[in-house]
């Protein structure tokens, strides 16, 4: 299964001045299977820790700081030979071991050219938990559910990658209908790993299903296990509302919604969790276009979950109404494909994302999004109506910035708009024109 990231942990490999790595990502979204994958590729031997319920790892970090022993203490227990250059030693689930975590600082300072990878599924709750964090002595990266051109590598194959991927509008336009189809199913399958795989082996819908459900409880037992009781329950009512909040027509999240009375003040912490666990991602509200869009922000805000795929399931959407015709672009008042947009721009990287509603009320826009000096309007369009009356009018009103219009037709360019596909949310080259 192709990943993009794994290119930039070849880059990480060669770096002259390298840290240890600290993989991020919610569970379950392949962060074992890549840097395995990774030290079978890139190195002649891997050595492989869990630190979750393993007590002889527990004790191995317990004592003091000299990584010397700690090396010599793993090599013993694993019966692996650690050699700077040819090992790459990986500690897994490091946030069940705190002085795991501490210790990557002393394998910056003390063994700079071992190539040690850790992976941590709730890192930023165990930052929350006063955990001593090993600030400027790691490499930070970050790991999503696949992205629909990683999706449509893993189903269709590297020549319709490729087309995805680098192609033109032009070279685009005779597969658009493929694409589409490809769209579809990854609206229903998401990027989690192994739903993906299972669809590749062509499984039947229910056991994608069936595996998308499991990984949701999953999540609520990390809620459960985590979280003292009566913050869970507001943990659980947030969670369970975004399918609800995201098919509204304002998508704007209303704590009235998840209980009458709901007050900002008590849930907000709850969200925080979601979001540090890496489940969730916030995109706060812009009430003026102009630069830094962060000085704008008020406290409005969209939420979203990290899987579109992971959102049918929760939101218990019928496979068929996903998988046949267009009726998932269009239905729930385009919430799948916001929510598809909103990944493919996480997962791209690089842009600072909002959203913008005027201050007088008349206009507002799925997404702003800013890069160094640069600010791209993008209205998200599920259906075939393609008028985009809000974005005309932004457009009109902040004449420097081009609007982008993401919907079902192909690639066109008007002197005040780009339209793009929907398979092309991602590809930010495009968001300036075809070159």
């Amino acid at each position: 299964m192709e990943r993009v990231l794994y290119h930039k942990l070849c880059s990480w490999k060669d770096a002259a001045n390298r840290k240890p790595l600290l993989l991020d990502g919610a569970r379950q979204v392949g962060k074992t299977w890549l840097l395995q994958f990774f030290g079978r590729h890139a190195f002649e031997n891997t050595v492989y820790l869990n630190c979750d319920g393993d007590d002889q790892i527990r004790n191995i970090f317990a004592g003091n700081y000299d990584i010397g022993r700690i090396l010599t203490e793993i090599g013993a227990v694993t019966n692996s030979r650690i050699v700077e250059g040819k090992t790459l030693l990986i500690l897994d689930e490091i946030q069940e071991v705190p002085r795991a975590l501490t210790a990557l600082k002393y394998f910056q300072e003390q063994r700079p050219a071992l190539h040690v990878a850790a992976a941590g599924s709730l890192l930023g709750i165990a930052i929350h938990e006063n955990v001593s964090f090993p600030v400027g002595k790691t490499d930070l990266m970050r790991l999503y559910p696949l992205s629909f051109p990683e999706f449509v590598h893993a189903v269709a194959g590297e020549k319709l990658y490729d087309i995805l991927a680098s192609g033109s509008p032009k070279e685009q336009e005779p597969l658009r209908e493929k694409l589409n189809e490809l769209l579809r199913q990854y609206y229903f399958t998401g990027g989690m790993p192994e739903a993906v795989s299972a669809f590749t082996e062509k499984a039947h819908p229910q056991e994608i299903r069936t595996i998308q459900n499991a990984i949701l409880y999953a999540y609520e037992k990390d809620i459960s296990k985590h979280v003292p009781s009566q913050e869970a329950e507001r943990v659980h009512r947030v969670w369970n509302s975004i399918p609800s909040q995201l098919a509204k027509e304002n998508k704007k999240f209303i704590f009235g919604a998840l209980r009458k009375g709901a007050r900002a003040a008590v849930y907000e912490s709850a969200i925080g969790w979601l979001r540090d666990a890496g489940l969730v991602y916030r995109i706060p509200r812009v009430r003026k276009a102009q630069l830094p869009l962060k000085f704008y922000e008020d406290e409005a805000f969209k939420l979203f979950m990290l899987d579109c795929g992971l959102m049918g399931a929760l939101s218990e959407t019928p496979s068929k109404n996903m998988l046949i015709g267009v009726s998932v672009f269009e239905e729930y008042r385009g919430a799948f494909t916001e929510q598809y947009v909103l990944q493919q721009l996480i997962s791209a990287g690089g842009w600072h994302i909002y959203y913008y509603s005027a201050e007088n009320g008349k206009q507002e826009l799925d997404f702003l999004l800013q890069r160094e000096d640069v600010v791209i309007p993008v209205e998200v369009k599920a259906a075939e109506n393609l008028r985009a009356k809000s974005l005309r009018f932004f457009v009109a009103d902040h004449p420097r910035q081009k609007g982008i219009r993401l919907s079902l037709s192909g690639y066109r360019e008007q002197d005040w708009m780009i339209n793009l596909p929907l398979y092309d949310a991602w590809r930010s080259d495009l968001y300036a024109g075809p070159g």
